[in-house]
C-alpha cells in the first residue's frame, strides 16, 4: 500500500508535530547553504513552511516509490529554493541526510536548482522564472485526461510572477478546469533586485488572478494551521485551480536575515552560521516556527 503522509491528528497536535518538523528542516538550509558557500536562504526559509505541510501532511507520496504513477506532483517553479526541497525530501527519506552536505558540489545530486534525472522525486528541471507553472499545468491536465489519480502542487515566487509566462498560465489552467492544481505564491515581497513594489509592483495581486477565473486564497505564510485549513478549501474547490497567496517573510527565523535583500543569494560564513543555528535552535525549543 502507499505512503499517504496525511494524518487525522488534532489541530494542535499537527501543528505542533509540523513546527517541530519545519524547525528541523532550517537548520539543515543553513547548514547545507554554508557547506556550499553559495545558495539562497532567503527563499528557501519564507518557503519551508508551506513545503512541510504538504510533504509531512497533505501530499500523497512515497519515498521508496519516488515514480508511483498516482502519487501527487510537487513542481518547485522557484527553483533557487530548492534547499528547502532537498531538506524536506532528506527527512521524508527520499535520500541519506548526510547527502545535504554535497549541495552544489560537482557530480552532486543535490544541485544548485532542480534537476529531475538526477534525483528521483524531483518532478521537473526549474530555475528558469516562469516556467513551472506551465509544467506543472501539463501534469495536471495529464491526470485529468487518465480520471484524475493525481494532485499537483506548484510553488511560484512574487518576483517570479513579473514573468509573462506565468500570466499565460493562469488564462489557460481556468479554461482546462484544472480543479487538481493548486499553486502556492510565496509572497515575501523581496526579489534579487530590491523590494517587489520598487522593482515591479504586482498589487492588486489576488485581484488579478481572480480576473483570470481562479479561485483565490490569501493565508499567512508561516501559519501552519492556515496553511491546512487553505489547502483543504483549494482540494474541495471545484471547476477551477486554486492559487494560495501566502504572505512570508524572506529569510524567517533567523533574525538578521528576515527581509533583508542581501540575504536572497548570499550563504552565511561561519559566524554567520553559529548564530543562525542558535537562533533556531532556541525556536525550536520554544516551539516557534
Amino acid at each position: 500500500m502507499a505512503t499517504a503522509l496525511s494524518t487525522s491528528s488534532a489541530p494542535g497536535a499537527e501543528v505542533a508535530r509540523l513546527q517541530e518538523i519545519a524547525g528541523r528542516l532550517r537548520l539543515d538550509i543553513i547548514e547545507m547553504l554554508h557547506q556550499a558557500g553559495s545558495g539562497h536562504p532567503g527563499g528557501s526559509l519564507s518557503a519551508i513552511d508551506i513545503v512541510t505541510c504538504l510533504f509531512f501532511s497533505r501530499m500523497r507520496h512515497d519515498p521508496r516509490r519516488p515514480t508511483w504513477p498516482e502519487r501527487d506532483r510537487f513542481v518547485l517553479s522557484k527553483g533557487h529554493a530548492v534547499p528547502a526541497l532537498y531538506a524536506a525530501m532528506a527527512q521524508a527519506g527520499y535520500f541519506p541526510r548526510e547527502e545535504l552536505k554535497t549541495l552544489r558540489r560537482l557530480g552532486s545530486r543535490l544541485q544548485g536548482h532542480p534537476v529531475a534525472s538526477a534525483l528521483p522525486g524531483i518532478e521537473a528541471c526549474t530555475g528558469s522564472l516562469g516556467q513551472g507553472l506551465s509544467v506543472a499545468q501539463g501534469m495536471a491536465l495529464a491526470s485529468k485526461l487518465d480520471g484524475g489519480k493525481f494532485h499537483v502542487y506548484c510553488m511560484v515566487g512574487d518576483g517570479e510572477c513579473q514573468e509573462g509566462q506565468i500570466w499565460e498560465a493562469a488564462m489557460s489552467a481556468p479554461k482546462f478546469q484544472l480543479d487538481n492544481l493548486t499553486l502556492f505564491l510565496d509572497y515575501n515581497k523581496g526579489q534579487i533586485d530590491g523590494p517587489v513594489p520598487q522593482v515591479m509592483d504586482l498589487e492588486p495581486l489576488a485581484d488579478k488572478w481572480r480576473a483570470f477565473r481562479w479561485n483565490v486564497i490569501e493565508a499567512p505564510g508561516h501559519d501552519f494551521q492556515a496553511l491546512l485549513a487553505a489547502h483543504d478549501e483549494a482540494r474541495a474547490t471545484r471547476g477551477r485551480p486554486t492559487v494560495i497567496i501566502a504572505h512570508t517573510v524572506k529569510g524567517k527565523g533567523v533574525s538578521f536575515m528576515e527581509h533583508q535583500i542581501a540575504w536572497h543569494g548570499m550563504a552565511p560564513n561561519k559566524e554567520q552560521t553559529q548564530k543562525a543555528l542558535a537562533e533556531l535552535t532556541r525556536g525550536a525549543n520554544g516551539k516557534g516556527a
